[in-house]
């Protein structure tokens, strides 16, 4: 068995394995649950990494929260789990990898791939998904009440392999693949574990993140998979010259199903990749924050007062900005613009900068949009830029308010947020729902 290491993520300890000493590296990513080691007693499994590991450096890797990962406080959000595929590709000394996303990993991947594209060589898809769950302007997603049904049922009968079926309808008779898999239920996530991860597949929308995805993608799903055929199909007509490849089987993991011909369309898929992907465009979240009633306040104060006020306002916005890992683009006067590859921590900084101003006896409003935006030396330009302006300038005094892209990208992050309308942006086509962010 291949050695597991561990890559350090934030506080977290991320377990992964090397297989392979290919010209590329593929990094694996997994879909809801997963063990490094126990999975190699799965039918397939072995081979399926040895024949990926005939012209690539595999990784794969255990999702944090599963498997031999560590477990973090709350259920683990999209922009915590890139760091993670970050993490890895680091500790293996990767500088750009071809992502392979199994289900849920499809779905992370894409996310992935669109906000790291100098990170990313190619994204191959197998079963994939960017929305789970029914929608008015989605209706081939599963009911909800179906999907609610499901989670009672696979939390109540967790560790006895009760869900192989659903991973492998073709092994879904097979008594000791069955107890293989009631032992990887047990070791790569507690019940309670498997209810938060199974109730946040359920929330994940990346349908925005698609259209901005420029690296080569090849969407795989099997003709039989436990999702439609449409689902999947969804990827490859919204990701930008996705190729779609319709495979036979009925297998919702990969490897239990017919390996060979599935890996000869990766291999050929990515040995045959020419095509640098644009690095110059790239998914961000934006943040504007500007100072209310800065013209008032500056005549109370007189210049240099209010010079000094500024000055404490631009260090408090560029500490939090590098705290979040974000970075400041530039200074508006009053203000400041920054972009960060994840929503989440975008929305925590605008908070946390509203707090801080406030000793200064200011009040700050913020915006925030995520999309794609085109880097121009050290600023940044593009449609999304002027949303998340018009966002910024829609907000009262202290709140910190987000576009409804934002609110999708992160669900299941414990961020709340209140109703605020639909709108119309100045300049910007169509009606915008806006949200405020309960912080």
């Amino acid at each position: 068995m291949n050695v597991t290491r561990y890559a350090k993520s934030g506080d977290l300890s991320i377990a992964y394995q090397l297989e392979g000493n290919g010209p590329l590296d593929l990094v694996v990513v997994p879909g809801i649950v997963s063990h490094v080691e126990a999975f190699h007693e799965l039918p397939g499994y072995s081979r399926f990494i040895e024949r990926l590991a005939s012209f690539a450096r595999v990784i794969t890797f255990d999702k944090r929260g599963t498997g031999l990962s560590d477990r973090g406080a709350d259920a683990p959000i999209y922009e915590q789990r890139m760091d993670d595929v970050l993490a890895v590709m680091n500790a293996a000394g990767s500088e750009r990898a071809a992502l392979f996303g199994i289900s849920e990993g499809g779905s992370l991947g894409a996310m992935f791939a669109a906000s790291h594209p100098d990170r990313t060589r190619a994204l191959v898809t197998f079963g994939a998904f960017a929305r789970v769950a029914w929608a008015p302007d989605y209706p081939i997603g599963i009911d909800r009440e179906i999907l609610d049904q499901g989670v009672d049922a696979s939390v109540e009968a967790w560790g006895t392999g009760a869900s192989l079926g659903l991973f492998s309808a073709s092994r879904a008779q097979d008594k000791e693949a069955q107890t293989l898999w009631a032992k990887v239920e047990r070791l790569s996530a507690s019940p309670g574990g498997i209810r938060s991860l199974i109730q946040l597949i359920h929330e994940v929308d990346v349908r925005c993140v698609l259209p901005t995805v420029k690296v080569p993608t090849l969407v795989l799903h099997a003709e039989g998979d436990i999702f439609p055929l449409e689902i999947s199909k969804y990827l490859a007509e919204h990701i930008p010259g996705a190729r779609w490849v319709e495979l036979k089987g009925v297998d919702h993991y990969p490897w239990f199903g017919p390996v060979d011909s599935l890996v000869a369309e990766i291999e050929e898929f990515l040995t045959g990749v020419r095509h640098e992907p644009d690095v110059d465009r790239i998914l961000a979240t934006l943040l504007f924050t500007d100072i209310v009633g800065s013209t008032a306040r500056a005549a109370e104060l007189g210049d240099r007062k209010w010079r000094e006020v500024l000055d404490q306002h631009d260090a408090i916005a560029r500490r939090q900005v590098e705290r979040f890992r974000g970075r400041l683009v530039r200074s508006t006067g009053d203000g400041i613009l920054a972009t960060f590859d994840g929503p989440a921590r975008a929305i925590r900084c605008a908070g946390t900068i509203r707090d801080e101003v406030r000793r200064l006896n200011i009040s700050i409003r913020a915006g925030l949009h995520t999309g794609e935006v085109e880097k121009r030396g050290d600023g940044v330009d593009g449609v999304a830029v002027h949303i998340g302006a018009r966002v910024a300038a829609l907000a009262e005094s202290g709140e910190v308010l987000v576009s409804a892209t934002v609110k999708d990208l992160v669900a299941g992050s414990g961020l709340c947020f209140a109703e605020r309308g639909v709108h119309e942006l100045k300049g910007v086509p169509g009606q915008w729902h806006l949200f405020a962010a309960d912080l």
